[in-house]
């Protein structure tokens, strides 16, 4: 439990309002940025580039094997379809 503050003038309970006034001014503050922040985050365009960065962490690790697996399945396919099959 909070122990009671105790004053000893009105100077001082006027300050102490003050500061509470102004740390809650902040936190409105705080919350409403904060509900800006999420409603872009739910963009399509933030919820895609978010989608397509997480990917591409990924494939970036495995890049070299996907290449060296792709290439020769590209141009064997690209032969094939020269010669007409």
């Amino acid at each position: 439990m909070e122990e009671t503050k105790k004053y000893s003038s009105y100077a001082q309970i006027e300050l102490e309002l003050e500061i509470l006034k102004v740390e809650r001014e902040l936190n409105l503050k705080r919350i409403i940025l904060d509900v800006k922040k999420s409603k872009e985050s739910l963009l399509p365009k933030n919820i895609i580039k978010g989608f397509l960065g997480d990917y591409k962490s990924i494939f970036s690790n495995y890049s070299g094997i996907i290449l060296k697996t792709a290439i020769p399945i590209l141009i064997q396919w690209f032969i094939n379809r020269k010669r007409g099959n």
